[in-house]
């Protein structure tokens, strides 16, 4: 049941780079008043914050940790996929648009091994819209 440093890695990497599109997103639909594009981020995931996330993982560790993380994780990796479908529905700049399309390549494939070790090691899965949307994206 060991996460080998490499796995970790990319776990952390992935969380930091969901923030950094997070901060982009929110920055861009404040600075050109896109007031629907914000209020549509802000209630995609069931209101929860980064701060809410991280709040409901302390004074956990183990079993109990992990699978906390994992379901968090999952509900943030989705966000940024919701994120990058909007950005590539409504940015100007194709950079833009690539990046959204590297972002829900690379975040889906991590919620696809996230949701692999959850069978694997008997956790639930919190996420309840998440898989649905995951299968129709993939397809």
């Amino acid at each position: 049941m060991n996460i080998n440093k490499e796995t970790m890695l990319y776990s952390v990497i992935g969380l930091l780079f969901g923030v950094i599109i997070a901060t982009f997103a929110a920055t861009y639909a404040v600075n050109k008043d896109h007031n629907g594009m914000m209020r549509q981020m802000m209630t995609m995931h069931s209101g929860s914050s980064m701060s809410d996330m991280v709040a409901g993982l302390e004074n956990k560790s183990g079993d109990v940790f992990d699978e906390a993380f994992i379901n968090e994780m999952i509900d943030h990796h989705q966000g940024a996929i919701d994120m990058a479908n909007l950005a590539k529905q409504n940015a100007k700049h194709d950079e833009i648009k690539n990046l959204a399309d590297a972002i829900i390549d690379a975040q889906t494939k991590e919620i696809n091994e996230m949701q692999s070790w959850q069978k694997q090691w008997g956790y639930s899965s919190s996420s309840s819209g998440s898989n649905d949307m995951m299968n129709m994206m993939a397809h």
